[in-house]
């Protein structure tokens, strides 16, 4: 699905983040400490390779709704964005946070140039939050955010299943309907 908002494409997908190589930027759902672990963050690094792991020891730790830049090492894009997502029912407000990621990401992309971006969806698997939430938070942030960028002009989400896609998808008719 392809909707586009002020002249950014947005884009809903299902596949790997890591196999993205027509983006620029893929986005890593990280944890505090920008380690290697479990669902995006270690798909990342194991895709990036342990050069990933040495660069994000520079940056970390990092809080909720922050975003970092780094390179993309082994990995087919150039850059790397970490954001830490809320952990759901611990991390308030839950949904100020992630929008956060959203909004800071999208910023920080377009701040160094970058033309093309990838997002998992953040925050939906270990940290625990609802899938249709965390959708419309997502979508909704980057509609009111695309107006602002300059040299952004591909914002994607991929996504790890259909039921996913179809929250996302939902979501987008949603947010660009009401505007």
């Amino acid at each position: 699905m392809r909707h586009d908002v002020a002249g950014v494409t947005i884009e809903l997908t299902t596949g790997d983040i890591t196999e993205q190589s027509d983006v620029e930027v893929v986005v890593n759902a990280a944890n505090a400490e920008l380690l290697p672990g479990g669902g995006v963050a270690g798909a990342i690094h194991r895709a990036a390779g342990p050069a990933l792991a040495d660069e994000c020891a520079d940056h970390a730790p990092i809080s909720p709704g922050q975003c970092v830049l780094t390179a993309g090492h082994a990995l087919p894009n150039r850059h790397v964005l970490h954001c830490l997502g809320p952990v759901y029912g611990i991390d308030e407000p839950a949904d100020r946070l992630l929008a956060d990621c959203y909004r800071n990401a999208l910023l920080l992309a377009d701040d160094h140039g970058l033309v093309s971006v990838a997002f998992p969806a953040i925050s939906t698997g270990a940290f625990g939050y609802p899938l249709r939430e965390a959708a419309e938070i997502a979508l909704g942030t980057v509609v009111d955010t695309v107006p602002q960028l300059r040299s952004l002009t591909t914002v994607r989400l991929v996504l790890f299943d259909e039921t996913a896609l179809q929250a996302h998808q939902h979501a987008l008719a949603r947010v660009t309907s009401s505007g």
